[in-house]
């Protein structure tokens, strides 16, 4: 199993939701998160004052997938999720030693 993390603009999660729907893909949590990169903010002004916006919006997606799965759903999501300007987000994938559905007291790939 690997757990499939990734950091996408916001306004791109209902085609990266409907991408990974549409390979089979059920289940992701997604959480708010600011943050950022090379993108290094920008400044607004507000009220007359100058300020620094360092850390932009963002969300982060969390899925836990069976191995066999793992190119599909990469591909779906950098497809979906690519604007081609800086700050589309990023990926990252670590192996998942076990899962446990708590309902049924599944483990492994079957508690997906």
């Amino acid at each position: 199993m690997k757990k499939i993390e990734a950091i996408i603009k916001p306004f791109k999660l209902d085609e990266v939701k409907e991408a990974l729907q549409a390979i089979g893909l059920q289940g992701m949590t997604v959480l708010e998160a600011k943050g950022f990169g090379r993108q290094k903010g920008h400044t607004e002004l507000y009220r007359g004052a100058e300020y620094v916006v360092d850390f932009l919006p963002k969300l982060k997606l969390e899925l836990v997938i069976a191995d066999d799965q793992v190119e599909a759903a990469l591909e779906a999501i950098q497809t979906a999720a690519k604007t081609g300007k800086i700050g589309d987000g990023k990926i990252f994938v670590s192996d998942v030693a076990q899962a446990i559905r708590i309902r049924t007291g599944e483990t492994g790939d079957a508690a997906l």
